[in-house]
């Protein structure tokens, strides 16, 4: 059953269940849906992607940050659009194993969190 084991989106980090239409390229299937397809990863992405790491490097080991932050430093003025991408960007980084995300102190599902989120260093 390896072969149906649980994949994460590379474009919002969410995580995939298999689904009978991919049972022939599951192994190559990459994105969560035709929109994360399209819009694949983009150098604000892993702007943020850095952002989101540089910001935890420079806190105590177990402080957290708010992916507003991440947002601020990559967007400056406008950076109230990217606080989706900066969302996605940490999902990415929870796949990676390099930080989690909590809600009242407590480790998420990424993928299913709804609301506001932390995000601290992987422990």
């Amino acid at each position: 059953m390896a072969e149906r084991a649980e994949k994460v989106c590379e474009r919002c980090g969410r995580t995939m269940q298999w689904r009978a239409k991919w049972a022939r390229n599951w192994n190559e299937v990459k994105y969560c849906s035709d929109a994360c397809r399209k819009q694949r990863l983009t150098a604000v992405d892993t702007a943020l992607e850095d952002a989101i790491v540089q910001l935890l490097n420079a806190r105590a080991h177990d402080a957290s940050i708010c992916p507003s932050e991440a947002a601020r430093a990559v967007g400056g003025e406008s950076w109230q659009s990217l606080m989706e991408p900066a969302r996605k960007a940490a999902r990415r980084l929870v796949a990676q194993e390099k930080v989690q995300i909590t809600q009242a102190g407590k480790v998420v599902d990424p993928s299913r969190a709804k609301g506001p989120i932390r995000i601290r260093r992987f422990q």
